[in-house]
This record gives C-alpha cells, structure tokens and sequence, in this order.
C-alpha cells in the first residue's frame, strides 16, 4: 500500500508551521521592555530632582540708562590766526601759553615797503588837493569873465563871439575842476589802501585768550600768495569749553539737548567731570559704514585741568528712573530646554540650527521670565523697559518685589 502525499510530508518533517521564537523567549522579552521602561522613567525623575536653578529676586530699585561715547575736549571758541600779506616777519611778541588780550600785537611784518607806499600815496593826495584849488580859482577867474561878457553882449557892447569863447571857457574850468576833484578822489582811496595794508602788517588779536600754537619765527618769509599760512593759535576761555563726542545712530533717539553727562580722561583715571549736552547736530558723519551725530557737551573748566585735545569717554544719562521693579537681565534671556515631541526628530542639520530652548517668542518690549512659585518654575509674561546693561526695569506684568525669578539651571 502506497504512501499519501501527507504521510510523506509527516515524515520528512514539512507538516505545519515551524515557531521561530520559543514562548519563553517571548515572555524574556516583554520583562525585559517592562524593566527598561521602569529604569527611564526612575533616570529620568532623578534627573529632574538634581535640577538646580539660578535665581535672582525682583526688586524695587533706581536706575540710570547711559548711552557711552567718545569724544575729545576742545575749547568753546579757538581762532586760527593768519596773514593777507606776503613778507618778512620782523618781530614776534608772543609765545605758547601766554594770555593776550583783544588787539594785541602779536608779530609785525617788515613794513619798509608798505610805509614807502603810503608815503607816494600821500604825495600823491597832496598834489591832487593842489590841483582841485587851482581848478576852482580857474572856475572862478572863467565865471567873472562869462559874466562880463554876458553883460555887456545883453547892452549890445560886445561881440556874439566873445561871450561865446566866455561861456567854453567857463565850461572848460567846470570840467577841469571836476576831473581835479575825481583825481584828488583816487588819491584818497590809494592813500587809504595803502594805510590798510600797512596796518595789517601788524598781526593782533581779535580777541581775549590764550595762545596755543605758535607756528612762525622771526625772520621767517610769509607767503599769502595761494593761501592764508597759519601764524597762532588762540583759544578764548579755557574755563569754558566744550567735550565734543560721536554718538551711534542707534542712540541718537534716546539723546536730546540738556541730557546730563560725566566723563573720564586718561590724564585722571579715578575722577569724573560733569557735564551737559547743549548741542546735538543733524549732520551725520560716516565712517567706515558706521554713522555717527556729533554731540558737543559743555564743561566747567573752572580747575584748568582739563586741556584742549585730551581723549574722553562720557557716559550720558539718557533715562534716570526712581523707584521702579527690576530684575536682572539675565532673567530676560533664560528659557528651559524645550523637551522634544515624540514624532520630533531634532537631531541633524536641524536640530544644529535650532537648539533646545532657544527662545523666539519674546520680541521687543514684549518678553517672558520664569519664576520659581511653590518650587515650580512658572512663566509670566511681563513688559520690559529701560535697562543699564545689568538690570532691566519691568514696566507691566504678573511680577512684584520679592518675586523669585530664574537667571539660569544646573543640570546634577
């Protein structure tokens, strides 16, 4: 009797479905996921109890918003002084340092020339004066015999053509004393320019100060053919002067004229100058793609410490609050690590670009700080203000005095 089909396949051992797992492997592996999950949830909440946050309280407080510039000191008015004239400078009377008042001379140039001139010049008027009373005593002799003649020609006496060469006669004189005044006229201006040049051969001050350079010698040619050389230099009052600074356009907004200052210079490390901003100009100045406006700031140099060119650094007091909730800026910035969705995948390319806790939410005045309430950190929403670099003045918000905000975390 012939084997079935199925009797074959019992005995090469191909009858049913072979189990590739054992049923004790199975129950091994649902332990051990159930141990695993165990041991996460175990790591993961002692992780959480090792957290230890950074903390800072919200306090009532005063604080003074600077803007911070650099500037140098210059006097409040400085004269460049120079000469019209081209020569030889015969005497210089002045020196660095030394205090001059208004019309003091301060150098002479060698005026042998200029004096000679105005000699020629005056000559020159003399002799036009002289002329003018010769022309009027001929106008005068020509009048008489025009009217002589005049008279007898109306009695029929004389001739028609004598009183004719009368009257050209006495026309001629008119003329003559006419021309005679026009030249004595041109003598007096060339008499008068000539004056003005000699006497600014005499190089005065135009007023009172304090020299600060000198830049000529005696004996040394002075060329004004191109351009005025410079001679001295004298600033006004060094008592009053000026701190002239460069401040970034994105502060120019918070600065306005009567803004309080205090500056340093290298010269007096330890000592701070008052001073207050009594211009701000509107002419930008660029450099490098930076803008800046230009900020003068008066100072009371009283002590004469301060000297013209020194460097500055000013710290301007643009906002000076009283009594106002702060905390520190570092609360601004904290923000917990953001715990990542199940279906998130953050690592990759991703995940570098952005990192866990990164905060984009908090723009502009709107921000967030996390307080520690019931030993829970919490996030309030709140409205900064001004700041000084180090705190930040809370202008709105679920925030009091005492409040204990989050400046940062410790991971144990």
């Amino acid at each position: 009797m012939s084997d079935t089909s199925e009797d074959v396949a019992k005995k090469l051992g191909l009858g049913g479905r072979r189990r590739l797992i054992p049923r004790w492997g199975l129950y091994a592996i649902v332990l051990l996921a159930i141990a695993g999950a165990a041991l996460y949830w175990t790591v993961l909440d002692d992780a959480q109890k090792d957290v230890k946050f950074i903390t800072a309280e919200a306090v009532i407080g005063d604080l003074r918003e600077i803007v911070t510039a650099t500037g140098t000191v210059e006097p409040t008015n400085m004269v460049e002084i120079s000469s019209e004239l081209s020569g030889t400078l015969d005497k210089i009377n002045v020196d660095f340092n030394d205090k001059v008042s208004k019309g003091a001379v301060l150098a002479e140039l060698d005026t042998t020339k200029l004096e000679a001139l105005l000699a020629v010049s005056k000559a020159s008027l003399d002799s036009a004066t002289a002329r003018v009373a010769m022309a009027e005593a001929t106008l005068e002799n020509a009048r008489e015999k025009f009217e002589s003649a005049r008279t007898l020609k109306e009695r029929g006496v004389a001739a028609h053509q004598t009183f004719v060469s009368q009257r050209a006669a006495y026309m001629r004189a008119e003329a003559e004393l006419q021309s005679a005044r026009a030249d004595r006229a041109l003598a007096e201006a060339d008499l008068a320019f000539n004056q003005a040049e000699l006497d600014k051969a005499c190089i005065c001050s135009p007023i009172d100060g304090v020299i600060l350079d000198r830049a000529v010698d005696p004996g040394q040619i002075v060329a004004a053919t191109l351009s005025a050389p410079l001679l001295f230099v004298i600033a006004e009052d060094l008592t009053k002067m000026e701190l002239q600074v460069d401040i970034d356009e994105a502060d120019i907004g918070r600065t306005s004229v009567g803004n309080p200052a205090e500056f340093t210079v290298d010269a007096y490390d330890e000592r701070t100058f008052p001073a207050e901003i009594s211009q701000i100009r509107f002419a930008p100045k660029t450099v490098d793609g930076v803008v800046t406006y230009k900020a003068v700031l008066s100072i009371d140099n009283s002590d004469l410490l301060l000297r013209p060119g020194m460097t500055a650094t000013a710290d301007i007091t643009v906002a000076d609050i009283k009594g106002a909730l702060m905390v520190p800026n570092a609360a601004l910035r904290y923000a917990p690590p953001e715990q990542p969705e199940e279906d998130e995948d953050r690592s990759g390319l991703l995940g570098m670009l952005i990192p866990q806790g990164a905060d984009g939410g908090n723009r502009g005045d709107d921000r967030t700080v996390w307080v520690l309430r019931d030993g829970q950190p919490q996030e309030i929403a709140i409205r900064a203000g001004a700041t000084d670099g180090r705190m930040t003045v809370i202008r709105d918000g679920d925030l009091a005095e005492g409040d204990i905000v989050i400046t940062g975390r410790v991971d144990g």
